[in-house]
C-alpha cells in the first residue's frame, strides 16, 4: 500500500471525522442552550410568575364568590399555592378590613394595596404584563429591599379587593449563574464526551480500516485477504459480503480467463471455418463447373449433329440430363439452407405418420440402396404419429438416410430405428462402417464440413446436409445428435409424439 494511500487514510480518517462532528455538535448544543437561557429565560420565568397569580386570584374569586374564603378547607388549599410558589395574599373589604391574609406583613401588604388603589393609575405602562376589567398585572420594585415583585390586584366579584405577589428573585442574576454553570459543565462534558467517542469510533473505524484495506489489495487482483470480524453488525455483514465478492470475482476473472482462452480457440476455428467456407464456394465452383463444360459440350454435340445415329444422340441427352440433376440437387441444398436459416421458409407443425413417410422414403430410395448393394432394416409397421413439418422431416432424414448410404461398409447394413423418449418418439438411423474421429465430431454440423474431402468429391456430396438437419430441428425445438459405435454410426432426431387424447 502506497505511502499517498496512507496519507489520505489518515487525513480523511473517519474515527478524527466522527470526532470532530461530534465534538462540533456538543459544542452548538451547548451556545444554543447558552443563547436560549440568556434571551428566553428571564421573560419565560415572568411568564409563569404570572401564570400562577392568575392560578391564584382564580381560586380566590372562586372562594369568594361561593362564599368558602373563610373556610378551613381554603385555608389550607391557599397556603399550599403560597408556599408551593412563594406568593404572598392579602384581601379587603370595602372598609379596608382584613379578611384574609397569607405570610407577608399584613400591614405592609394593606399599605401596598392601598397605595396600588389609590395611586396605581400613575405606573408606567412598560411596568404593566396584563390588564383586564377586574385586575391588574404588573411589576413592581421593592425599594427598600432591593427586589422587583410581580403583582396581581384588583376587584373581586364580590366586590372586595385583593393583592398577590411573588417576588421575582433576581432573575437576571439566576440567569447569569445558570449560564455560567451550564457553561463550566458543557466544557467538561465535551471533553470528556469526545474522549469517548474517539474510543467508541475506533471500535467502528477498526472493522471499516480492515475492509478498506482488503478493497485495497482486491484492486491489485489480490483476492486471499479476508475479513475475519465475527460480531454480528452492518460492518460485519458488509464483510461477509466483501468474501463472498472476493470469491465471486476470483471465480469470474478465472471464468474470464478460460472463456478467452475458448474464445482465441473459437477465432480460430472462425478462420478454420471461413477456409472451409473459401474452400466450399471453391469446390461449388468446381462442381459445377464440369457439369456446364459437359452439358455445353454435349449440347453443342447434338447442335452441330456430331453422330446421326439415334443411339448416340440418347447418350448425348442422358449426360446433360444426368449433369443438370446434380446441379440442381447442389442448388436445392444450398437455397433450403439459406430459407431455413434466414427463416424465408417457416416450419408448419402437423400431425404426421412419421412410420409411414420412412417407409414411402424408403421405397422411392430402393434403387439407390440396390446400387450400394447395401442391406435396409425397418421394422415398425403400426402408425406412429408425431408433430412436425412434414416436408422438412423428410429432408432431415434423407440427409441422415443418404449420408448412411454414402458411409455404409460395402454389403453392410443400414438400421433405422423408433425408439420412446418420455413424450417424444427418437428415430435413429445406423449404419455399418467406419466411426467419425473423436476431433472431427464438434464440426460435422457446421456448414461446408467435410471430413473425407476426396470422398465427398467420390459421392457429389456438398458438406451442406448435416447444416439442414441442424437449423431444420433447431428451428422446431427438438433434439439431434450423433454417436459412435464399434463397427458403426448412429445419427438421430427426436420429435414429439402425438397424444392419444390430441
Amino acid at each position: 500500500m502506497d505511502a499517498k494511500y496512507m496519507g489520505n487514510t489518515m487525513k480523511y480518517s473517519i474515527n478524527r471525522q466522527y470526532t470532530l462532528i461530534f465534538c462540533l455538535l456538543m459544542a452548538g448544543t451547548i451556545l444554543l442552550c447558552w443563547f436560549i437561557n440568556n434571551t428566553f429565560l428571564e421573560e419565560y420565568y415572568i411568564r409563569d410568575k404570572q401564570q400562577v397569580l392568575l392560578d391564584a386570584y382564580n381560586s380566590l374569586n372562586r372562594a369568594s364568590s361561593s362564599g368558602d374564603i373563610k373556610t378551613a378547607e381554603f385555608d389550607l388549599e391557599l397556603k399550599q399555592i403560597c408556599e408551593k410558589y412563594n406568593i404572598s395574599v392579602i384581601v379587603l373589604d370595602a372598609e379596608a378590613s382584613i379578611i384574609k391574609t397569607v405570610f407577608m406583613d399584613a400591614e405592609l401588604m394593606t399599605e401596598q394595596l392601598l397605595n396600588n388603589i389609590f395611586r396605581g393609575q400613575n405606573r408606567r405602562s412598560d411596568q404593566i404584563l396584563s390588564q383586564e376589567e377586574n385586575y391588574l398585572i404588573w411589576i413592581v420594585p421593592d425599594y427598600n429591599t432591593r427586589t422587583e415583585f410581580v403583582e396581581i390586584w384588583g376587584l373581586l366579584d364580590n366586590g372586595t379587593y385583593f393583592l398577590c405577589r411573588s417576588a421575582l428573585e433576581g432573575i437576571k442574576d439566576s440567569v447569569s449563574l445558570a449560564n455560567r454553570f451550564l457553561a463550566y459543565v458543557g466544557v467538561g462534558a465535551a471533553l470528556l464526551s469526545g474522549l469517548i467517542i474517539l474510543a467508541v469510533t475506533r471500535k467502528i473505524t477498526g472493522p471499516i480500516k480492515e475492509l478498506t484495506d482488503i478493497s485495497q489489495r482486491m484492486i491489485s487482483l489480490d483476492f486471499e485477504a479476508k475479513y475475519q470480524g465475527s460480531s454480528k453488525t452492518e460492518i460485519a455483514r458488509l464483510g461477509q459480503n466483501i468474501n463472498e465478492l472476493s470469491r465471486s470475482l476470483e471465480t469470474t476473472i478465472s471464468e474470464l480467463k478460460s472463456a478467452n482462452n475458448e474464445l482465441l480457440r473459437d477465432l480460430q476455428h472462425k478462420n478454420e471455418i471461413d477456409e472451409m467456407r473459401k474452400e466450399f464456394l471453391a469446390n461449388v465452383s468446381h462442381e459445377l463447373k464440369t457439369p456446364i463444360a459437359l452439358i455445353q459440350g454435349y449440347a453443342e454435340g447434338l447442335q452441330e449433329d456430331i453422330h446421326e445415329d439415334q443411339e448416340n444422340r440418347d447418350f448425348y441427352c442422358e449426360v446433360i440430363v444426368d449433369e443438370a440433376a446434380k446441379m440442381n440437387a447442389v442448388v436445392k441444398k444450398l437455397m433450403t439452407l439459406n430459407e431455413l436459416e434466414y427463416g424465408s421458409n417457416p416450419i408448419s407443425m402437423e400431425r404426421v405418420d412419421i412410420v409411414s413417410l420412412i417407409r414411402n422414403y424408403l421405397q422411392s430410395a430402393e434403387i439407390l440402396v440396390k446400387q450400394r448393394k447395401a442391406r435396409v432394416e425397418f421394422l415398425p409397421t403400426e402408425p406412429v404419429f408425431v408433430w412436425a413439418d412434414e416436408y422438412k422431416v423428410e429432408e432431415v432424414f434423407s440427409n441422415y438416410f443418404t449420408n448412411a448410404l454414402n458411409h455404409v461398409a460395402e454389403q453392410g447394413e443400414i438400421a433405422i430405428s423408433l425408439s420412446g423418449q418420455n413424450k417424444n418418439i427418437r428415430i435413429s438411423v445406423y449404419n455399418e462402417g467406419k466411426p467419425i474421429p473423436e476431433e472431427n465430431m464438434p464440426f460435422i454440423w457446421d456448414k461446408f464440413y467435410k471430413i473425407d474431402k476426396a470422398r465427398t468429391r467420390e459421392y457429389g456430396g456438398s458438406g451442406v446436409g448435416l447444416s439442414i438437419v441442424k437449423v431444420t430441428m433447431e428451428a422446431m425445438n427438438q433434439h439431434y445428435g450423433v454417436k459412435n459405435h464399434d463397427n458403426g454410426v448412429e445419427f438421430w432426431f427426436e420429435l414429439e409424439r402425438v397424444s392419444d387424447y390430441e
